[in-house]
């Protein structure tokens, strides 16, 4: 599990190809001392790979069949930047909400909204994206709720037929790589976890889930005590 809170920046090395697979190698400089253990999760744009070789300043990750089909993951070449959170632990801060590292979906960046505020030196103000939500996980998004993009843990501001709006502040812009990008850019895309298991049970169970969860409706005329 992750927060969806970045904690720094890694820079790809290489992503060699092997047979149907590839290998990933990433530099880093991690915002403290400790080193992730071989073994551990790391999740790289919000997708969660397995830590090959790591030391202080880098890591590697196997990247399967089943990765490389539903993540971004097989685009990145030498020098690009990639969001980096190691897993979390018990007893840690959620300060975002609970992110699997599980890629629901490929999406774009549709648009993007410069709104009034601050303006880091150099860098962007506060934005509005609207971000393409495909059908079939339009059920497990709410309004106020939770998504993951690029394993940026972000509120659902807006939704439409076929979108999402978040807003982002000059920090989450300068502290990830989701200030390089711009509309047309190819998104990772997670929904929260919860309203997974809740579409998941509706879909399966339909009415006799609520009943079974909320009691049996009343007969007509009459009231629940």
């Amino acid at each position: 599990m992750f927060t969806g809170l970045i904690e720094t920046i890694g820079t790809v090395g290489s992503l060699e190809r092997s047979g149907r697979g590839a290998l990933l190698r990433v530099a880093v400089r991690w915002p403290d001392d400790e080193v992730p253990a071989a073994g551990d999760s790391i999740a790289v744009n919000g997708a969660c790979l397995t830590a090959l070789e790591p030391t202080a300043s880098g890591l590697a990750a196997d990247l399967s069949p089943e990765t490389l089909e539903r993540t971004l993951l097989g685009d990145l070449r030498s020098g690009d930047r990639v969001n980096l959170e190691r897993a979390l632990r018990l007893g840690d801060r959620l300060g975002g909400h609970l992110v699997q590292g599980h890629v629901d979906a490929r999406v774009r960046l549709l648009a993007v909204r410069a709104e009034p505020g601050a303006r880091a030196a150099g860098g962007r103000g506060f934005e509005r994206w609207r971000i393409e939500l495909p059908r079939a996980r339009a059920a497990e998004v709410a309004e106020k709720g939770s998504v993951t993009v690029h394993g940026v843990s972000l509120t659902v501001a807006a939704l439409g037929e076929g979108w999402l709006e978040v807003a982002l502040i000059p920090e989450t812009l300068r502290a990830t790589v989701l200030g390089q990008l711009q509309p047309g850019a190819r998104l990772h895309l997670e929904t929260d976890v919860l309203a997974k298991y809740v579409a998941r049970c509706l879909g399966s169970c339909g009415q006799s889930a609520m009943d079974e969860l909320f009691g049996q409706p009343a007969e007509a005329g009459g009231h629940r005590a």
